[in-house]
């Protein structure tokens, strides 16, 4: 196994100017300069990314910033000791320490233990001194390799819970006892960081606590007895935690990985305070979903966040629904025409394989595959509203939610009126789930006493004050859609396909996108309006990726290598109608890929509506060209706007004023776009 810090990767008391960014390129051209990366700017791009998700400032003018990248081809530590030190985000000030941490996309765990090692030792005093007395590259590498060399501060954790442990046996009060999980979207750094400063502040504090690391190397679950035995529970994490139902019913703390590092003190007082308080947040007794009212309440989310984060949970899970419905009833029309919409259910009930109807198999698979669809496709509100309850109030919101939104498709209230009710049923089953009851009662809360009481007051407001009127709305609101053609039918193909290419798979994406899904099962042969809709959001939700993948094939100087690559990947993520294939190079260059995606996105969607075409199928792109209606114009209509798209992309690449990249990253690309 290769060194992992060499002294030609280490520049002492250098002035690196005042950005982050600029620190990063000259760490990156470090390492591509010693063969350890194929590229600077491929490195420097994944380095910056992870920078702008998290900042990797960590006290005691330490910054760690670190990545996995397919520019790297073995893993490598690069170190700077900046004279004057540089902002990374710490809040006791600039960092003069930075060690770059870059790791290849398929590390093996060895290398990846040994850079966790030296992210552990950079929150010691003695050793962060040593590197600041240090007065040549090779003394900065000597230091490094000795700090990798000890063992894993999760022995010293171990040994140090079980002599508190025994220690505490001793005395007629045992102390308070944590566990924690640690997790940040990497696993190399922050993850074992913010594990040791919690068990550094635990033992100061003089309570026991055991940690588990979810990092990128073999996870090491803690003990069920020690979990049982805990008072309280800290997760600090920027991912979801693995197996997070072993956790059900203990008082927790939810914070981010870097609070762990900023603040471990604080976060071990919360959870004291929080095993002592009868009504402190807990971890679900329903399941390892991470429950969402408590997560936004952690993180400090606004009201706007909850319900952007609930909405996308309902759309997520309603989708499934529609696609198997959506692509089967367009199986039907393929195999019995039609006029199968007509037949079907007296085909279904009247027939079977061995008493074929007229027609002959063809029909009768026709009429089983559209009923099936149709049934599918009957779920779509009620799945809609239950799974947007879900997102509100966990599992005690599934039930008030898919019963309020089956009286919003009994009533016709449709879409909207799953929405509504799907909000209204998971927060009244949020509300009533903070009602203090007695203990022996609090098993029934989410089984029985919180399903039932929000679907009387849920369902009772659909039926007596609510639904009439967006049923009203909903029937207003199709007849003007079904009526659309010539120049509004036009405008509104160029806005869906705006807002598809919009956020590439965010929200303005998705509301584009969950309104064409709505309407699919109102769409029939004598109103295609509804099929239109849905043909023009996913042929412009198609343009991006395979637009990107164009650009790079026509010219690859002006991609990195990891674009190149991504680019390749594109061509069947756009084909198959996923918008997301590119987000690698909107998060990259933000400011000439998304215009550029609107343009072409708008193009596609204003072709589709002025010529007609159709789609019965939700989702799957150019593989269910069968469940497209005027094909040859989808295939061109997407054409236009995939070659619109690269062409100006191109363009602006090349002659739009590009500003240096170290000052346009403190912008940073847009928050959905690197979420993604």
């Amino acid at each position: 196994m290769t060194a992992l810090i060499t002294p030609e990767l280490v520049t002492l008391d250098v002035d690196l100017g005042t950005e982050p960014a600029t620190v990063i390129r000259h760490l990156a051209e470090q390492i591509a300069s010693t063969g350890r990366a194929s590229e600077v700017e491929g490195l420097y791009a994944d380095a910056l990314a992870r920078e702008q998700k998290t900042s990797t400032g960590v006290p005691g003018g330490i910054a760690i910033p670190h990545c996995r990248s397919t520019a790297v081809i073995e893993p490598t530590l690069a170190m700077a000791r900046l004279a004057p030190a540089v902002p990374f985000g710490a809040k006791d000030g600039p960092a003069d320490l930075i060690f770059f941490i870059a790791a290849p996309e398929g590390a093996d765990q060895e290398h990846l233990r040994l850079l966790s090692k030296l992210a552990r030792s950079l929150i010691k005093k003695d050793f962060t001194a040593a590197l600041r007395a240090a007065s040549s590259a090779d003394e900065i590498v000597a230091l490094v390799e000795g700090a990798i060399a000890d063992k894993p501060a999760t022995d010293s954790t171990a040994t140090a819970a079980s002599a508190a442990t025994a220690a505490g046996a001793q005395t007629s009060a045992r102390p308070k006892r944590l566990v924690a999980v640690t997790a940040c979207p990497t696993g190399i750094a922050h993850t074992y960081m913010a594990a040791d400063s919690l068990v550094a502040a635990a033992k100061e504090a003089g309570v026991e606590l055991q940690v588990e690391t979810q990092g990128s190397g073999a996870v090491t679950p803690l003990d069920p007895a020690v979990i049982a035995a805990a008072d309280a529970v800290i997760f600090a994490v920027d991912v979801d935690v693995r197996g997070k139902e072993r956790f059900a019913g203990k008082p927790v703390i939810n914070a981010p990985v870097k609070r762990g590092i900023d603040e471990p003190a604080k976060m071990v007082q919360e959870a004291l305070a929080a095993a002592d308080n009868p009504n402190a947040h807990r971890v679900p007794h329903f399941g390892a979903e991470e429950q969402a009212e408590h997560d936004a309440e952690a993180s400090g989310e606004h009201i706007g966040q909850k319900l952007k984060k609930a909405l996308l949970t309902g759309v997520s899970y309603m989708i499934p629904f529609v696609a198997g419905g959506g692509l089967l009833i367009a199986l039907g029309f393929l195999l019995g025409g039609y006029t199968i919409s007509t037949i079907a259910d007296k085909v279904v009930l009247a027939n079977s394989l061995t008493n074929l109807p007229d027609g002959g198999l063809p029909i009768y698979l026709g009429a089983v595959a559209f009923k099936i669809g149709g049934l599918s496709l009957a779920f779509l509100v009620p799945a809609l509203a239950g799974y947007i309850a879900f997102g509100i109030a966990d599992r005690p919101g599934i039930a008030p939610g898919f019963t309020a939104g089956a009286v919003a498709g009994f009533m016709g209230a449709g879409f909207l009126g799953g929405l509504v009710g799907g909000l209204l049923a998971g927060f009244i089953a949020h509300w009533i789930g903070g009602w203090p009851v007695p203990r022996w009662l609090r098993g029934l809360m989410p089984v029985v006493i919180i399903p039932l009481l929000a679907s009387i007051v849920a369902s009772g407001l659909m039926f007596l004050v609510l639904g009439g009127p967006i049923a009203w709305f909903t029937t207003v609101l199709n007849h003007w859609l079904s009526g659309m053609t010539g120049a509004s039918a036009v405008v509104l193909g160029i806005i869906l396909g705006l807002m598809m290419c919009f956020d590439l798979g965010g929200p303005v994406n998705k509301v584009a996108y969950s309104f064409a899904v709505a309407g699919l099962g109102a769409g029939s042969v004598t109103n295609q309006a509804p099929w239109q809709i849905m043909a023009t959001v996913m042929a412009a939700g198609m343009v991006p990726p395979l637009a990107m993948a164009l650009a790079t094939a026509l010219d690859k100087s002006r991609f990195s290598l990891a674009e190149r690559e991504n680019g390749k990947a594109a061509w069947l993520l756009g084909a198959s109608f996923i918008s997301e294939g590119a987000i690698p190079f909107a998060a990259a260059d933000p400011l000439r890929v998304i215009p550029a995606s609107m343009l072409g996105g708008a193009v596609t969607g204003a072709l589709c509506m002025a010529t007609g075409v159709t789609s019965q199928a939700p989702h799957g792109g150019i593989f269910v060209f069968f469940a497209i209606g005027n094909l040859v114009m989808f295939i061109v209509s997407i054409l236009a706007g995939m070659v619109v798209t690269a062409l100006a992309v191109l363009a602006l690449k090349r002659w739009a004023v590009r500003k240096p990249v170290d000052t346009v990253a403190a912008t940073g690309p847009a928050p959905v776009l690197v979420s993604q």
